[in-house]
């Protein structure tokens, strides 16, 4: 009752070592309980013996059917469905790295990320197949859609077990995020960084251990989504996948199924308190043991009602980034104590705040936050300049947060350096919503910015300047950019202004514009 990965002499090495994969986790559990449930969706459920014999067939076709090797890629546009983890698993157990596409963004963006991380092959939802047929792609050769063919081809390849020599630094995904320019970057992530990253919640959040019960609700194209889906089946447990956020729906499983963690971004807080005490009041939470919020800052409101709902002694307030995987946690006993606070650094993970003339900052005082761990990404794709941008030559790690550190230790994010915005747990970069408006005839200037927001945590807010004689209205503007944007990219309001505001060398004063909106007068 065990798995052989085949291993090459490694000189230089004890006996012992073995890198570190994605998927072993899920196959020692296999190893020990084959016939319990691992996943579950809807009225579908896997076992571990099913869904290890699902990983091994994506890995034998890939490498046979799709003539896939280590070191190319693939991309996967797919909603929440169990297949997204099988597919992610086998492809980069045979070092076959899957690029992420978010389900709701149009062909044009999806385009580009296929087309910018050189897939061979895709695989689609079939929510998804008409926009995925319209791309000229310029390096994917074979398409597979999900919900129509790909059950045939994953059932014609042989469950055998991949034998393709990987180190744990090789690269399992790539999922895209908003940086310095205009289009999103690939992240290049390691089965290293995420599997030490298991391992960090396993013992700082306390509930992965194989009798424990998961619920994913966030998207598994986004980095924090898939950790915490595949962590509950990575020790042997059992996760339960939405397809979408419903919350009454989220609320009836937690009790229904007794779930025992759950982890959401703040959106979702909004959206349950939304339902109201009488809704609230049918369901019962009690089987919880932990509560995790990621993605955005939770307003210090929000954690006294999910405290004063849900009890004290859930809530985990987690900080990190795509890049950097998990930074920081403030625990359940530091909720209400330490207001707009992110806490203190995971084992493993070193946190530096220094001011612009790179010295180290004091307590209490704000400056650029680095950290370094091995959670951290490996590189960014075919960006040298980027990837240098946010390392060190010591291997610290920035993206742009400014920060600070009180007199205990405990991290708070005060804002970013660069002009990224988080909506609903989701990054935004103003830039590219930018570059859409500013091709509209009537749009002379705009300026994209993020606003605090109690649902979406961030509204994005785009400041219009009309060409002269134009009179185009909000609603227009509004229709033009969900032609080309995903929705969560469009912005919730439009402000039409004179002239937009620019400091001595001509450059727009985004911080000014934020600042107005802040007290009302933009």
């Amino acid at each position: 009752m065990s798995f052989e990965r085949p291993t090459l002499p490694l000189p230089g090495r004890p006996p012992s070592y073995r890198s570190m994969l994605i998927a072993d986790g899920v196959r020692t559990a296999k190893a020990r309980t084959p016939n319990k449930v691992a996943l579950a969706q809807e009225n579908r459920k896997f076992t571990y013996a099913q869904i290890v014999d699902r990983f091994d067939r994506v890995s034998t076709g890939a490498l046979h059917d799709l003539r896939l090797k280590k070191g190319d890629h693939a991309a996967l546009w797919a909603p929440n469905i169990m297949e997204f983890l099988e597919i992610v698993a086998g492809l980069s157990s045979i070092g076959a790295a899957p690029a992420m596409v978010p389900p709701g963004v149009t062909a044009r963006e999806a385009e580009y990320i296929c087309n910018d991380s050189q897939a061979k092959v895709l695989f689609v939802h079939e929510s998804q197949e008409e926009k995925a047929r319209s791309i000229k792609f310029a390096t994917v050769e074979r398409i597979i859609v999900i919900g129509k063919d790909y059950e045939d081809w994953l059932m014609r390849a042989k469950p055998i077990m991949p034998t393709t020599p990987l180190e744990e630094w090789d690269v399992f995904c790539i999922p895209y995020t908003s940086g310095t320019t205009g289009n999103p970057k690939g992240c290049l992530l390691s089965h290293r960084s995420r599997v030490l990253a298991f391992y960090t919640m396993g013992s700082e959040f306390g509930c992965y251990s194989p009798d424990d019960r998961a619920l994913a609700t966030a998207p598994l194209y986004h980095g924090a989504g898939y950790v915490f889906a595949m962590a509950p089946i990575f020790f042997g447990g059992f996760c339960e996948i939405l397809p979408r956020f419903d919350p009454e729906l989220l609320l009836r499983k937690i009790d229904e199924m007794k779930l025992t963690n759950c982890f959401f971004v703040p959106t979702y807080f909004h959206r349950i308190f939304a339902l109201g005490p009488k809704a609230l009041s049918r369901y019962s939470t009690k089987s919880l043991k932990t509560m995790i919020s990621n993605a955005a800052p939770l307003l210090q409101a929000t954690k006294e009602q999910i405290v004063g709902h849900f009890g004290g002694g859930l809530l985990h307030e987690t900080y990190g980034s795509t890049e950097g995987g998990l930074c920081t946690n403030l625990r359940p006993q530091d909720q209400l104590r330490k207001e707009q606070c992110v806490g203190l650094p995971y084992p493993g993970v070193e946190i530096k705040i220094l001011r612009e003339d790179g010295q180290a900052a004091g307590p209490n005082e704000v400056g650029e936050l680095f950290t370094r761990s091995p959670l951290g990404f490996n590189a960014y794709w075919r960006n040298e300049k980027a990837t240098a941008e946010a390392y060190t030559a010591e291997g610290w790690l920035t993206v742009g947060d400014m920060g600070k550190l009180d007199e205990e230790g405990y991290l708070y994010i005060v804002d970013r350096k660069k002009d990224m915005v988080i909506t609903g747990g989701v990054n935004v970069f103003p830039r590219e919503i930018e570059e859409i408006l500013q091709h509209h005839p009537a749009v002379a200037e705009v300026a994209v910015i993020g606003v605090p927001d109690p649902e979406w945590g961030e509204a994005v807010k785009a400041v219009v300047v009309r060409r002269p004689g134009e009179t185009i209205a909000a609603d227009g503007l509004e229709n033009y950019c969900k032609e080309q944007l995903a929705k969560f990219k469009v912005p919730k309001e439009f402000i039409f202004i004179d002239a937009l505001p620019r400091n001595a060398a001509g450059k727009i004063l985004k911080r000014e514009l934020r600042d107005r909106a802040k007290v009302g007068k933009l």
